[in-house]
């Protein structure tokens, strides 16, 4: 069956929250924090979606010129499948049609795979983030123009 990508609402928080979990065991995103997402007006939500099921999501904050990737997950099943791919591409679209001229997002220095996608989607370091995540790993900062 096809991935279709749609927006987030409240009824797809349960299984967000429980890919949340699963993928990031060290300081995972409560589901309040996603509801509280949801009611921002700066956020923009998409799920990806196997039928009836979410095995992926990912998130912007935007602002004026600059938008930020909050966070994005496929469940771990799911992954290099293009599911990654595809959410990345849709967030990029909602920044450029939310009027952004740019698109930033923080990322495990040591996640080469979820690296090598953001570079061949058109990203590039511009920084480091030292001890950035509650683990005391490094953060690469990562921007791409719209």
């Amino acid at each position: 069956m096809d991935v279709m990508v749609e927006s987030m609402r409240w009824w797809h928080i349960p299984a967000v929250h429980a890919i949340e979990s699963e993928c990031f065991t060290v300081d995972p995103w409560s589901a309040e924090q996603f509801w509280e997402e949801l009611a921002q007006p700066t956020r923009i939500y998409r799920v990806a979606m196997r039928g009836d099921e979410v095995i992926g999501y990912a998130g912007i904050f935007h602002a004026g010129a600059d938008a930020d990737i909050q966070t994005i997950a496929v469940r771990p099943g799911e992954q290099r499948q293009g599911i990654g791919r595809m959410l990345v591409r849709e967030l990029i679209a909602a920044a450029h049609q939310s009027g952004a001229t740019s698109l930033l997002l923080e990322v495990r220095a040591d996640n080469s795979p979820a690296i090598a996608m953001y570079r061949d989607e058109g990203f590039d370091q511009i920084s480091l983030r030292s001890r950035y995540y509650p683990d005391g790993s490094d953060a690469l900062i990562l921007r791409r123009s719209l």
